[in-house]
This record gives C-alpha cells, structure tokens and sequence, in this order.
C-alpha cells in the first residue's frame, strides 16, 4: 500500500502531510493522558515486529503501489489505538528515510492510508465493538479478521483517491480500483487471519494486554 512521491502531486502530499500532522498530534496527547511506562517497550518490539512484516512487501503492476500488510489493528489491539498510530508514523518515518519505501512527499499519504484508517477508524468503529467486554477466541478472531479487511480496502481506496486527485499516472479510476481492491482484499484477509491468530495466542498467554488496550 505504500506510495512512491511520483504518484502524488505537492498539492496533494502537502495536505495529506497536514491531515496526518493533526492526526498524529492528538494521538501524541491522547498517549500522554493515558502515560502508561511499560507500554513504551511494548511499542518498540511491536514496532519492530511490524516494521519486518511491511519489509515483505510486491509491486502491484500498472498501479505504482506496492501490496503488504500494514499490521497497523495488531499494534492498535496491543497498545491502543493512540500508540498504534505513534508506532506506524515512526515505522514510516524510517523506512522514508533509510529505505527509499515511499517518500517524504508521500509520507502523509501513507501515514494516513495505513495508520489513520486502520488505528482511528477501524480499530475502534469495528474491532473494539465486537471485542470488548467478555473476550472470547471466537471474538478476537472475528474482530481482527473483520477489522484488518476494513482497514486494508479503506487504505486502498485512498491510494486511488490520492493518485487520481494528484492526476500524475494516468490510469482510468475504474480500472485502478480493479487493480487496488481485490489485491488489498486478499491482503486484508491473510493480514487478518495473522494478526487474530496472534491475538488469540496472546489472550491465552497474557490477557491483560488485550484487556488494558480498550
């Protein structure tokens, strides 16, 4: 799902860069209200666990977008939707700079396509409703599931939204949602499947990290 800057005009990647700012601003406050210290080495080795997983990523032909998962609902079901959304700026942030994955350009792009639909809207309209209170397997697994798709068609229906509004590559809107959604479908179900095993691992191991993160 990451963008390249080729894909994105300066009108565009500006304002997506403004948008991502306030997101990330109030998730900065929200996390300072809650401070929690032993959460903060939680979020590194989630972060870095995540930061891995993007790192196995494909092009997806004639779109200029690349196809991963963003495990942004598993940070998010660890750490809260707040930390989650810290986590995936940071994880961005360095692969922008070290690893040429995206661009500074399209950083706000990508911020908000993987980490503002996924942490603030999918984690907390989809996974929390189902899986709050009396936490059973069933629930995590479906919740996860469920949510991961959400947050992966969303993500991708921006990428079109974002290129088409840049209008630098030159593909019909209809043709790029064939391309961008049943690839990012497919993702979101294995990132789903994944990411509720996990969960439903670590709610057998250690339940109270699920628990605190509603």
């Amino acid at each position: 799902m990451h963008m390249a800057d080729a894909l994105i005009s300066p009108a565009v990647g500006l304002s997506m860069v403004a948008v991502s700012g306030v997101s990330l601003a109030y998730c900065a406050a929200r996390a300072k209200s809650i401070f929690e210290p032993r959460k903060i080495a939680l979020a590194g080795v989630m972060g870095a666990f995540v930061f891995a997983a993007q790192m196995l990523n494909f092009s997806i032909p004639g779109t200029g977008s690349s196809g991963h998962v963003s495990g942004a609902i598993f940070l998010s079901a660890i750490l809260g939707p707040w930390r989650g959304f810290i986590s995936m700026a940071c994880i961005l942030a360095i692969q922008a700079l070290f690893f040429a994955d995206g661009g500074l350009l399209a950083y706000g792009c990508n911020l908000f396509n993987m980490g503002f639909w996924s942490c603030l809207v999918s984690f907390p309209l989809i996974y929390s409703p189902i899986a709050r209170g009396n936490f059973s397997k069933a629930k995590i697994f479906f919740a996860g599931t469920f949510a991961c798709v959400a947050g992966a068609e969303l993500g991708a229906l921006s990428v079109v939204l974002e290129t088409l509004a840049s209008d630098t590559f030159k593909i019909s809107a209809k043709n790029f949602l064939c391309l961008m959604l049943p690839i990012h479908l497919a993702i979101g179900v294995v990132e789903g499947i994944a990411s509720a095993s996990l969960l439903c691992f670590i709610h057998s191991a250690r339940p109270e990290l699920l628990e605190k993160s509603q």
